[in-house]
């Protein structure tokens, strides 16, 4: 069974001029220890794509499914809590709280979970550790770069041990060195601890790691790949 699926994914956007279709009929499965890449052009439906898949958006027609749970299904307050034990979230722009040091900004998810004290602080020592700052818990974000900001984000996203990450646009606000090394570790992550992953990207360096690859045009998976293998 995958860890991630969704089956007739629609989103259409009411406007003044008329609906929107932003994405249109798309199937996807993503399974354990995969790294699934989506890339079309800017307004192609990628964003649209990953907030269905993440359940921060509802389609207006078709379904999500994580393991076996219907997270469309799903009333709000069960979807937030099955969204935060199985899904971890990465996002272009770090989303750190500045005055919090890099283990509190990675803690965050535990404290709202409400997990032990002490459970917390071995989690964000281990998530830590797998995204290479074990020595830089301390600081704060404006004392990090850019790349270790991004790999606290990957942190915080995996401290909760999720099934899923979801990864829109990481590497947009990196260097192609930087990039290079948070893609990497992405990689890592997904293989060594089994993660399935999605990410949305331009960056050519996260097409070449991806397992596959999913093709958007339009809002439209291509007519003959909709998934098509990283490797053809």
């Amino acid at each position: 069974m995958s860890a991630l699926r969704g089956r007739g994914l629609t989103r259409v956007y009411p406007s003044t001029a008329g609906d929107v279709t932003a994405i249109a009929d798309i199937d996807i499965d993503i399974d354990a220890g995969e790294l699934v890449v989506v890339r079309g052009a800017s307004g192609a439906g990628k964003t649209t794509l990953l907030n269905l898949l993440g359940a921060l958006d509802r389609p207006t027609a078709g379904t999500v499914w994580f393991d076996d749970v219907e997270a469309t299904e799903l009333d709000e307050d069960t979807l937030a809590r099955v969204r935060r034990e199985r899904l971890g979230f990465v996002f272009q722009s770090f989303g750190l709280i500045p005055v919090l040091s890099a283990a509190e900004n990675v803690e965050l998810p535990l404290r709202i979970a409400r997990v032990p004290a002490a459970e917390r602080d071995a989690r964000v020592t281990d998530a830590l550790r797998l995204v290479g700052l074990a020595g830089h818990a301390q600081q704060r974000p404006g004392e990090l770069s850019g790349g270790q900001q991004q790999r606290v984000g990957i942190a915080r996203a995996i401290v909760g041990r999720p099934r899923v990450l979801i990864a829109d646009e990481p590497t947009a606000q990196l260097d192609s060195r930087t990039a290079a090394s948070v893609i990497e570790l992405i990689g890592e992550l997904v293989h060594g601890e089994g993660i399935a992953a999605i990410v949305a990207t331009h960056d050519p360096l996260v097409v070449q790691r991806a397992d596959r690859i999913v093709e958007l045009h339009d809002g439209r998976a291509a007519p003959t790949t909709v998934i098509e293998s990283a490797t053809t």
